[in-house]
């Protein structure tokens, strides 16, 4: 596909355009290199509808228009000189941008038009245009885009209302974490983390370095130091000196002088063997090294973020870490629970997850009622990474953008279906398990019940036989948000 980055010529404008800004007026890109048929397509629409149209007279110098600014409809014709319609659409698609496209042709065959809107493209139509036609289609797309803009704006409020740095949560433990992360922007303490694998580790120490990047602008340094033999860990951490060992050829710089003014992040911290731990905590304490068959002292200035899978204290009590590094990575602990403790975020995972996914072209796919109780159901043992790959995979299986039961994986359903009804505990007392039990089957009815009514508190209300008080009241103890469901 031929380059949009050279100079391009001016898209043409409609007078007024500084009123337009503030004008209701939906604004469509006409894009054909017959300006006869750009001038006939502009003046049919704006006589017969409130909207605003702005001209191309190539697919090139279209796709530059649709990228600098907002427009509710794309025609386009299908040969046009640079980029052509058909490429134009895929790059639509491609780029994601939010706009519906039709399809005009003087030459087209059927075969070009099913293969354009394969592509993405709403409807086409045949040269000469039929202006009733045109205009009845091109109202019934702007209406459709209306709500599809208002669906999207709506999932991105509800997004961004439980998102902190990338990390979505509404869990009252993950609000801590947040608010502590916040504390962190203007030191650098060194950071802890512990949680089960796929918990986010990473996505804190990013989330950590984030938040700092105004005061300290240097990069994020990432280490697995479980991924690393002992012989390598050294020099990959501290760099070497030309000749220190056998291919030593040059110098070179380690982990530690490449997160200089910024943070490195030490994945799997409690795998680094005895003798680096040692090495390790003497950086902590004096912020100095020296490189692999060096002997020239350097300073650095970096924060430090250690993670685990497991207990380090734990390890310490079995003589596996040595305390004293121990209390110096545990300046600020932060612990991650895992997904099976904050469940209320299994809903909000699952469809962010079902956007990141969606197809090209088309809108995520929707969670059936059944297989959100599944997800809710399940225990995850593989956290926030095992949801994304289980989501990932229903996406690609699910039909009509309906994700389904039988489109989730095996073990997701076998093993529900294989725990027993109730989970008896006999060390704990009848009647707070029975209070666990209700609450956590009142929760999920009200979820099922504002799927069923679209968030509509009324309609919950005499579906459920309770008042609409009762239902506000239970809705806001168990922090679900009714605007996520008037959005589905």
């Amino acid at each position: 596909m031929p380059s949009t980055s050279s100079s391009l010529p001016t898209v043409s404008k409609n007078k007024g355009a500084a009123a337009e800004e503030t004008s209701p007026k939906r604004r469509i890109l006409v894009a054909d290199d017959n300006p006869d048929s750009c001038l006939s397509l502009k003046m049919m629409l704006e006589a017969a509808l409130p909207v605003s149209v702005d001209t191309a007279h190539d697919g090139s110098q279209a796709l530059e228009a649709l990228i600098e600014r907002p427009y509710s409809v794309l025609i386009t014709d299908l040969r046009m000189p640079r980029v052509s319609g058909m490429q134009l659409i895929e790059e639509v698609q491609n780029r994601r941008l939010p706009v519906t496209v039709f399809v005009t042709t003087g030459h087209g065959t059927i075969d070009e038009a099913v293969k354009a809107m394969r592509l993405g493209a709403y409807d086409f139509l045949t040269k000469p245009t039929n202006s009733e036609r045109l205009c009845l289609i091109v109202e019934r797309a702007l209406r459709e885009r209306s709500l599809l803009d208002e669906v999207t704006a709506l999932r991105e409020q509800l997004v961004g209302r439980h998102s902190f740095h990338t990390i979505l949560s509404k869990s009252p433990r993950m609000i801590e974490v947040f608010e502590l992360i916040g504390h962190l922007a203007e030191n650098t303490s060194t950071v802890l983390v512990e949680g089960e694998t796929g918990t986010g580790k990473e996505m804190i120490a990013r989330a950590i370095h984030e938040i700092s990047s105004p005061v300290r602008p240097g990069p994020l340094v990432v280490v697995n130091c479980a991924a690393l033999p002992e012989t390598l860990l050294e020099s990959e951490l501290f760099g070497h000196e030309k000749g220190a060992f056998t291919n030593a050829v040059t110098q070179r710089k380690g982990r530690f002088e490449q997160a200089d003014g910024g943070t490195l992040f030490l994945d799997e911290v409690g795998d680094i063997p005895a003798s680096m731990q040692v090495k390790l905590l003497r950086v902590l304490q004096e912020r100095t090294f020296e490189r692999v068959g060096g002997s020239q002292s350097i300073a650095i200035d970096v924060r430090v973020i250690g993670a685990t899978n497991r207990s380090l204290q734990q390890l310490v009590h079995k003589g596996k870490f040595r305390e004293d590094l121990y209390y110096r990575l545990n300046v600020v602990k932060i612990d991650l629970p895992p997904l099976r403790e904050r469940s209320e975020d299994i809903p909000l995972l699952a469809e962010h997850f079902a956007r990141k996914y969606a197809r090209p072209g088309q809108n995520p796919c929707q969670i059936a009622p059944e297989a959100m109780d599944l997800l809710l159901a399940f225990s995850w043992p593989g956290n926030i990474r095992q949801l994304e790959n289980a989501i990932e995979r229903a996406c690609v299986t699910a039909r009509a953008g309906v994700i389904e039961t039988d489109n989730l994986p095996a073990e997701v359903a076998q093993s529900v279906k294989s725990k027993v009804a109730v989970q008896i505990d006999v060390t704990r007392p009848l009647p707070e398990q029975l209070l666990e039990l209700t609450a956590s089957f009142e929760e999920r009815y009200l979820r099922r019940a504002l799927k069923k009514t679209h968030g509509n508190i009324g309609r919950c209300a005499k579906l459920s036989g309770l008042s609409r008080r009762t239902i506000t009241d239970k809705l806001a103890h168990y922090k679900i948000d009714k605007t996520h469901f008037k959005a589905e």
